[in-house]
């Protein structure tokens, strides 16, 4: 039986790609499967994983003929898993030596639906390390426990998919797949749903996975239409906690995030095409007058001054043409 999946999104990460599957090498256990998606790169990346799928244990080779984003290639990762747990690494990260192993014993000690850890962030040569937004570590929680307050940083924040592993219950359960299509943000949705729908939860205080920051080819660092799909994933976020019966409560702090996230990137917004910069001004002046008003008052009212009035202003916005928004 497989114990740990292991699902490795790649694309176009030729430089990247030898250092990811050399510390699979160093995570390699009898029992544990590592699931190689190629999302149709275009350079030597499935060269690289078609070897890898020779030479290294465990290893299950999936290549995309369509490009479809990280969400739609970790869902076919989750798709071939066959392990009871599962955990995630994007194809230009690494991992410490023997990491799973002490992160599979994590789980299975604390016996809880998942359980989230902390990471060495990249950038050039800086690192630093970063950890779970939540102080509890080594306790079985309730995930809906760990959501608010909404003025703080929470573990809904710290959305990284790679940071933890997950029970197959999830999977079975509708919880761990990833809206399909997402190009940016995609694990927003997905770590809001976990924390509102699975049982339980822990944090720990585990190293392991190391993060690089600041690649070129990364979608984060590149200023075209994907990036918008931000709002699409926080619509996603807010419509969905709008049904949950925690609603009253859980509302401010999905909102308030979103209009953070909306500032950012306004707040950024020269390093878009200038196409693109006006789009995002568009489609989030329209974000803004989709979400409860009331709501988005009270969030804005608690914000600084400069992004509340940077969010007002925008709000004010004349309604775009039709179709602009879509």
């Amino acid at each position: 039986m497989v114990k740990l999946s292991v699902i490795v999104p790649f694309y176009n990460v030729q430089q990247y790609a030898p250092d990811t599957l050399k510390s699979l090498r160093a995570n390699a256990r009898q029992d544990f499967e590592f699931i190689l998606v190629d999302d149709c790169s275009r350079d030597e990346t499935p060269d690289i994983l078609a070897r890898a799928e020779r030479e290294l244990p465990g290893a299950v080779y999936v290549r995309h003929e369509k490009n479809g984003g990280l969400a739609t290639a970790r869902n076919t990762g989750i798709d071939e898993a066959r392990g009871e747990y599962l955990t995630f690494l994007d194809g230009d990260d690494w991992l410490a030596p023997g990491y799973y192993e002490q992160l599979l014993s994590s789980i299975e000690d604390l016996g809880c639906d998942f359980v989230r850890t902390d990471h060495v962030q990249c950038t050039a040569r800086a690192r630093s390390v970063h950890r779970v937004p939540h102080g509890r570590r080594g306790v079985v929680l309730d995930p809906r426990d760990a959501i608010l307050p909404a003025d703080r940083s929470t573990s809904v924040d710290y959305a990284y998919a790679w940071a933890g592993i997950y029970h197959r219950r999830l999977v079975d359960r509708g919880l761990l797949h990833f809206t399909d299509g997402l190009r940016t943000a995609e694990d927003r949705p997905w770590i809001w749903k976990l924390h509102r729908e699975a049982e339980s939860f822990a944090t720990v205080g585990l190293l392991g996975v190391f993060y690089r920051r600041g690649v070129a080819s990364s979608l984060t660092q590149i200023g075209d239409v994907r990036q918008l799909d931000f709002i699409r994933a926080f619509d996603q976020v807010v419509a969905e906690t709008a049904e949950d019966r925690d609603a009253e409560k859980l509302l401010p702090k999905a909102v308030r995030t979103y209009c953070a996230i909306i500032s950012h990137h306004l707040g950024s917004i020269e390093r878009f095409e200038p196409a693109v910069a006006r789009k995002l001004k568009s489609m989030s002046a329209v974000a803004l007058r989709r979400m409860p008003q009331g709501v988005l008052d009270e969030a804005l009212d608690s914000m600084d001054v400069q992004r509340a009035t940077r969010l007002r202003r925008l709000r004010r916005r004349p309604a775009p043409a039709a179709g602009v928004a879509a």
